[in-house]
């Protein structure tokens, strides 16, 4: 016999309760025959009626909301994916994703980047502008701090740089991935829209972007290796992490981390010229 779709939500709304430490929220954990938080208590903390979400996890009344689903979501601390589930147990479809545009990073997300001394980092909007990055992202990637906002675009640079495109030891392999990733990123923010004119400007100055762009393929940003043509160093080979910055949906943070010993030499024979000299504006670097 089939569960009906508002007893899986019920199942899953007491599961979620069940999972919750009481005393770290401010809870008494007195008189307690089950674990994890009381109804009540759940619906104080999504500030919605305790009679009413008694009847949720019953199955009974009406659809809620999608704005009392989120506020149960955090009142539950869900994760996204958790998020995501139970916006399509309750409603039968995932939250509305809306897409803001970055407006730069904080001095100490700064800090962070900063303190990388050997191991090139920038953040990324969900859109792939470089809003911030390291020094040694500017020795050993791109010197972002000498081009226009405008064209701090990974994608435009790949694409429209053939500074860059000469130095990809792999450069097809490359730009097949990173349309694959933009796709999903973009897609997963819900900035479709947003990258209309990027994708446009690409399509039409790029017959190999355009031609990527109709694959239609998707791939994940989390971590693998990379290999630099550095004009300088030679090969450096790295290998990459990409993290969330956390209360910033629209950020993500990438680390590449010298491979070897041998690497990690390359990269401060770069970096410690630039800490000692005046700024100025150098050849066009080695890659993304």
């Amino acid at each position: 016999m089939a569960v009906a779709r508002e007893n899986r939500l019920g199942t899953y709304l007491k599961d979620r309760r069940a999972k919750l430490d009481p005393a770290a929220l401010g809870f008494p954990l007195k008189r307690r025959r089950t674990p994890g938080l009381r109804r009540e208590e759940v619906a104080h903390r999504a500030n919605v009626s305790a009679t009413w979400y008694t009847w949720l996890e019953q199955g009974r009344g009406g659809a809620p909301s999608a704005d009392v689903v989120d506020r149960i979501a955090r009142a539950l601390m869900l994760t996204d994916v958790e998020r995501e589930h139970l916006f399509l147990l309750a409603l039968g479809r995932p939250p509305e994703v809306h897409y803001q545009a970055a407006e730069g990073v904080t001095p100490r997300l700064q800090r962070v980047l900063d303190a990388l001394e050997v191991s090139p980092a920038y953040v990324k909007t969900s859109t792939w502008d470089v809003v911030a990055w390291n020094r040694a992202a500017a020795a050993v990637l791109v010197d972002y701090g000498t081009l226009d906002p405008k064209q701090r675009n990974l994608l435009r640079l790949v694409f429209l740089d053939p500074h860059i495109r000469v130095k990809q030891p792999d450069w097809l392999g490359v730009a097949r991935f990173v349309v694959g990733a933009f796709r999903a990123d973009v897609a997963r923010a819900g900035a479709a829209q947003n990258v209309e004119a990027l994708v446009d400007e690409l399509s039409r100055e790029s017959p190999e972007f355009a031609a990527l762009w109709r694959d239609h393929d998707v791939r994940d940003t989390y971590d693998g290796p990379k290999r630099v043509r550095h004009p300088k160093a030679g090969m450096i080979a790295l290998e990459y992490s990409t993290f969330a910055v956390e209360g910033r949906p629209d950020l993500s943070l990438v680390i590449y981390n010298p491979a070897t010993p041998k690497d990690v030499e390359k990269i401060r024979s770069l970096v410690k010229p630039r800490a000692s000299a005046p700024r100025q504006r150098p050849a066009r670097s080695a890659s993304i």
